[in-house]
């Protein structure tokens, strides 16, 4: 999974997400150059970015892998779960 196709497969399940809108992306000064997919666990994508960007927010968002929707694991417990 790349995450341009992270972006259409949210977007398809959800056309009213605004994670990746032009002017919030713009606003956070994020690119998807700068994005990275890895498989959290069985059930989650996690997109991470490769550089800190505005405010230094650095901070992975997760997709559940069936629906596309976000998902908020508790990721700093100690990694995958």
């Amino acid at each position: 999974m790349t995450p341009v196709e992270l972006k259409c497969k949210v977007l398809q399940a959800d056309p009213d997400s605004k994670f990746f809108d032009r002017e919030t992306m713009n606003f956070f000064g994020d690119t998807m150059h700068n994005y990275g997919v890895l498989s959290y666990d069985e059930k989650t994508w996690m997109l991470y970015r490769k550089r800190p960007v505005k405010y230094g927010l650095q901070s992975p968002a997760f997709f559940d892998k069936e629906t596309f929707k976000r998902v908020f694991p508790d990721y700093r417990q100690g990694g995958q779960q």
